[in-house]
C-alpha cells in the first residue's frame, strides 16, 4: 500500500483557508505564530467574561487568549456590521479570507454552500444585553429577535457573500468545527453544491459558561493566575483543564475535478473521515468512541496506522481526556506518528477548535515544519514522538486530525499531501 494515493477526479480537496485567532489574523500570521510557539494567554478582559465585581481585579479569575484589534475587510457591508455580534464579525472576516483564497467569487452563488459549526455561540452578547436592559425589557432592540439564533451567522455570511446553494448550522460541542468539515464534504460529494465552506464559529463565552465549565472540572483553575503563560498544558503531568482561546476558522472543500477546472491548487486531499459516538451525555471521554472514529477515517483513506506520520490530537489539557486520548492512540497503533498540541499555543476554541486545528495541520504540511508544544515539561507518555519546545522539520505525507466534544461526539479527518 503506497503512502500517497493518486487522487481521483471526485476526491475532495481543500482549496481555501481563513483563520482568525488571538495569535494572529490570517493564515500567514497564524502560521508564523504557530511555528514560533507564540501565545496570547492572559486574564480575559472582554466585558462579560469575568464574574461581576471581579472585572477590575489585578488577576481576575478566568484566563484565556482573546483576539486583539479585528481587521474588517472594507467590502463587508456596514449595515451588516452595525448589528453583528463579535461571533458574527469574526465569522465575516474569516470567511472573507477563505472566500478569496479559494477564488469563490467567480462561481455562481447557487454552486456554493456554507456549514457553520457551533451552537449557542453568542452567550456573552446575550448576557450583556440582558444585564443592560434589565428593568426596561420593552426597549430591547428588534434585531435581537433573530440575532440570538445560531442561524443568524448563516444569514450574515450568505448575505455578505451571496451564498445561495445551502446554509445551516451543526452542533457538536468542541467537535463542531470538524463536524462542519465532514458535513461540507458530504455536501460536495453528493453534488448538492460544487464547493462548500465549513466555518468553525467563535464561541463567545460569558462568565456564566466560564464558571460552569470550571465547576465541571473542564476549564483550568486559577493555579496559574499570576503566570498565565504556564496555564495551558495539554498532555503534561501538571495540567488541570483547558484554557479558552478565541478562534474562528474556515475551510473550503470541493472535488479535485472542480479545483482543476478553476485552476485552484489544492492544499491537500481529504482522504478519509470518521465519526464515532459514545452514547454518553456526560463529559467523560471514551477510548471506544475515539477508536471508532479513527478506524473509520483510516479505512476510508485506505491507510494503515503506520502510514500516518503526523497527528494533531484533540489535546485540551483535561485530566481524563488527555489520558484517554493517549490510550486511544496506542490502541490504534499510531505510536510512530509525530504529534504536538495546537491548543498549547492557541487555547481551546471550543466550537472552532476542529476547523482551526485542521488549518494548523495544512499550514504545517505546507511549511514542512511541525510547531512546538508549549509547557510540555513532563509528558504523560514520554515514549510518544512529541514535538517539544522547538519546531521539528518534517514533510507531512499523511496526517490525522482529531476533534471530540461533549455528548460523546468523536471525529477524525485524514489529510494527504497533494502532488
Amino acid at each position: 500500500m503506497s503512502s500517497l494515493t493518486r487522487p481521483a477526479p471526485n476526491d475532495p480537496v481543500v482549496t481555501g483557508l481563513g483563520i482568525t485567532s488571538a495569535i494572529g489574523q490570517g493564515k500567514d500570521a497564524f502560521a508564523a505564530a504557530l511555528l514560533a510557539g507564540r501565545h496570547a494567554f492572559a486574564p480575559m478582559r472582554r466585558p462579560g467574561r469575568q464574574l461581576p465585581g471581579h472585572e477590575a481585579a489585578a488577576t481576575p479569575g478566568f484566563l484565556g487568549a482573546e483576539i486583539g484589534t479585528l481587521a474588517m475587510p472594507q467590502t463587508i457591508p456596514a449595515g451588516l456590521l452595525r448589528t453583528a455580534s463579535l461571533s458574527g464579525q469574526v465569522a465575516l472576516a474569516t470567511l472573507h479570507e477563505a472566500w478569496h483564497d479559494a477564488g469563490l467569487g467567480a462561481m455562481p452563488g447557487e454552486a456554493v454552500g456554507l456549514i457553520v459549526g457551533g451552537s449557542n455561540v453568542q452567550q456573552r452578547e446575550a448576557t450583556l444585553l440582558r444585564d443592560g436592559y434589565r428593568g426596561r425589557e420593552a426597549f430591547v432592540r428588534p434585531t435581537y429577535g433573530m440575532a440570538f439564533m445560531d442561524s443568524d451567522l448563516c444569514g450574515l455570511c450568505t448575505e455578505a457573500f451571496g451564498i445561495k446553494g445551502l446554509a445551516h448550522t451543526v452542533g457538536g460541542a468542541s467537535a463542531s468545527g470538524q463536524l462542519a468539515v465532514i458535513e461540507a464534504l458530504h455536501a460536495v460529494q453528493s453534488g448538492r453544491v460544487q464547493a462548500c465552506i465549513a466555518l468553525g464559529a467563535l464561541m463567545d463565552l460569558s462568565y456564566w459558561e466560564c464558571q460552569g465549565l470550571r465547576s465541571l472540572g473542564a476549564m483550568g483553575s486559577d493555579r496559574h493566575a499570576d503566570a498565565p503563560a504556564l496555564a495551558c498544558r495539554p498532555f503534561d503531568a501538571d495540567r488541570d483543564g483547558f484554557i479558552f482561546g478565541e478562534l474562528c476558522g474556515a475551510v473550503v472543500v470541493e472535488t479535485l475535478a472542480s479545483a482543476q477546472r478553476r485552476a485552484r491548487p489544492p492544499y491537500a486531499r481529504v482522504a478519509g473521515w470518521g465519526l464515532g459516538m459514545d452514547a454518553n451525555r456526560n463529559p467523560n471521554p471514551s477510548a471506544d468512541g475515539e477508536t471508532a472514529a479513527i478506524g473509520a477515517a483510516l479505512a476510508q483513506a485506505g491507510l494503515a496506522p503506520a502510514q500516518i506520520d503526523y497527528l494533531n490530537p484533540h489535546g485540551t489539557g483535561s485530566a481524563i481526556g488527555d489520558v484517554t486520548e493517549i490510550e486511544t492512540l496506542r490502541r490504534c497503533g499510531l505510536e510512530r506518528a509525530w504529534l504536538n498540541a495546537t491548543k498549547s499555543i492557541t487555547g481551546h476554541g471550543l466550537s472552532a477548535a476542529g476547523t482551526a486545528e485542521l488549518i494548523a495541520v495544512l499550514l504545517q504540511m505546507q511549511a514542512g515544519t511541525l510547531h512546538p508544544t508549549r509547557n510540555l515539561d513532563r509528558p504523560i507518555d514520554p515514549a510518544l514522538r512529541w514535538v517539544g519546545r522547538e519546531p521539528v522539520v518534517h514533510p507531512i505525507r499523511n496526517a490525522l486530525n482529531l476533534s471530540m466534544g461533549f455528548g460523546g461526539i468523536n471525529t477524525a479527518v485524514c489529510l494527504q499531501r497533494y502532488g
